[in-house]
């Protein structure tokens, strides 16, 4: 990319347009991205050589909020996933598996999921909105390659349980041993990974269209 910067900044100089620069640049085969990000490496202001840009510095504080503001999002969907299953055990009891868990205290992992929600949940929703705010007033911050590494990751985690999910759910079809139990388990996981992957993606997909 250093050969890219250094044709931009020396067209620049030469007072050439930022459009004929980039029409140049995709006759050549450069990506339309890569293309965007080197002009704006150097501000659109009127002197007589390229005025760069500040670079995007991450510090070590907005790190540490987005890896924070990730593990208490899994905390909390895996809380109230693990409330839900209990629910639907509740309703839907199995007494083989109940016996094998005759000596455990059913309420105590209620109590723990629960309890995981009531702390981790305020944790991400008070840290999301406070690096919203942020973008409100340095829009430039979005561009954080830890959180997009994040974001990037937690899509995936989101679509394998997905993929995992389907795939249980055809198994016990063909195996003949389908319950409505197990037809709520698998809508819980379904729909909770379901809404953090659209919500992730659309996220994605709004900073490609501000860029």
């Amino acid at each position: 990319m250093a050969e890219l910067d250094l044709f931009v900044r020396e067209a620049l100089s030469q007072q050439k347009s930022r459009e004929g620069i980039r029409e140049a640049l995709l006759e050549a085969g450069w990506r339309r991205d890569e293309i965007t990000k080197a002009l704006n490496r150097y501000a659109d202001v009127d002197f007589s050589i390229p005025v760069p840009r500040p670079r995007l510095y991450l510090p070590a504080r907005d790190a540490f909020l987005y890896l924070v503001m990730f593990a208490a999002m899994y905390t909390s969907a895996l809380g109230v996933g693990a409330v839900l299953f209990r629910f639907i055990h509740g309703a839907f009891p199995d007494p083989v598996q109940e016996e094998m868990y005759y000596y455990v205290d059913p309420l105590e992992g209620l109590r723990w999921s629960v309890a995981s929600i009531i702390i981790a949940y305020p944790i991400y929703m008070a840290i999301a909105v406070s690096l919203h705010r942020a973008y409100a007033t340095d829009p430039e911050r979005r561009g954080s390659r830890v959180r997009k590494w994040l974001t990037y990751i937690t899509l995936f985690i989101a679509t394998s349980v997905i993929i995992g999910d389907l795939t249980a759910l055809v198994f016990r079809l063909l195996d003949g041993e389908i319950t409505v139990r197990f037809l709520f388990k698998v809508l819980v996981v379904g729909v909770l990974a379901g809404l953090i992957f659209g919500y992730y993606l659309w996220d994605l997909r709004r900073d490609e269209r501000e860029k």
